[in-house]
């Protein structure tokens, strides 16, 4: 697989593997030996960007990925975040007190099974803390070699410059895909100018891009999905059956799969951005890393354009629009 550069110097797989699905939120999650199964194999297929955060499981995110990449540890680049209250083993709101990134950055390398922590991310804005004391921390952290590189995710343009005076951010985590647009309007503008890589996570819009859910698909108890609008109202997932059709289109005309086809978008837009798809599937492993060979034309992408769909829901319930910093 080519690589694409985050930062000034972060070197990854143009695509990675977003592992939060193998233990969160989008269940029947396999158990640990095929999930260590599904890693394993992205290494093997060329891909070398993990990423995981505390909070997926909790905790137990990292133990699977930590024991999944010990034997190829200088092989890959591992992300991994802080930023939540977690002393009880279940999220209790947002915490990014300088003595819990410490703190939370010690209990990930054991978990990691490694000595630093390629990629540290901030998992969300704590309108707590200052940005500039979550940056200095990480900046000592850094310092010492436990950390190589900042990231934050789901920032906003305000944050993300005040965090990089302090400490350069490497990269940028963050919802995009062909029915998320809204890091065009300054999120992207904002990274270009400073020299930040993007990480777009659910680039196949939580699996509807595929195709594989219409109006009438129900989820398991505990999926995420069921909490979101966009989802959870028939009405909008009729609605953006659109996008479904658009990508069918042009997925018939390349010989590709939908999915392929916005992955293949996500790609064409920057060549900073790294997007991580996640599955617990080898076969829909392979397909996504397949999508690196997908070349949309000037056509097609006009195509895209000028098809003006317009996404109908919000994407998150109102309690976790509320920690999303803009």
């Amino acid at each position: 697989m080519h690589t694409r550069r985050l930062g000034r110097s972060l070197e990854v797989s143009t695509v990675g593997l977003g592992c939060m699905g193998l233990s969160q939120s989008f269940p029947p999650f396999p158990d640990k030996e095929e999930g260590i199964a599904v890693v394993r194999g992205a290494v093997e297929r060329g891909v070398s960007f993990f990423d995981t955060a505390q909070v997926y499981g909790p905790f137990t995110n990292e133990d699977l990925v930590g024991e999944a990449l010990e034997p190829v540890r200088d092989q890959v680049v591992i992300a991994t975040k802080f930023g939540w209250e977690l002393s009880t083993g279940t999220p209790n709101g947002l915490d990014s007190r300088p003595e819990t990134i410490r703190s939370s950055v010690e209990d990930s390398l054991r978990r990691l099974r490694t000595d630093r922590i390629d990629l540290l991310y901030q998992h969300r804005v704590d309108p707590n803390v200052p940005i500039e004391d979550v940056a200095g921390t990480v900046k000592e952290l850094i310092d010492q070699g436990k950390v190589r590189h900042f990231g934050l995710s789901e920032a906003g343009v305000r944050n993300i410059r005040r965090a990089h005076a302090v400490q350069p951010v490497t990269a940028l985590q963050s919802e995009y895909s062909l029915w998320w647009r809204e890091p065009e309007e300054a999120i992207l503008p904002t990274l270009e100018e400073l020299g930040i890589g993007f990480v777009p996570f659910s680039p196949l819009g939580k699996g509807f891009l595929t195709g594989a859910i219409d109006e009438n698909t129900t989820f398991a108890d505990g999926d995420f999905r069921n909490t979101v609008p966009r989802f959870s109202d028939p009405d909008a997932r009729e609605a953006n059956r659109a996008f479904v059709d658009l990508l069918g289109r042009i997925a018939e005309r390349k010989q590709a799969t939908r999915a392929q086809v916005a992955i293949a978008w996500v790609l064409a837009r920057k060549p900073w951005i790294v997007p991580i798809p996640g599955t617990t599937k080898l076969h829909r492993l392979e397909e996504n890393i397949a999508a690196t060979s997908v070349e949309l034309t000037a056509d097609d992408l006009a195509e895209i354009e000028s098809a003006q769909i317009e996404a109908k829901g919000a994407r998150y319930s109102e309690a976790n629009q509320r920690m999303i910093d803009r």
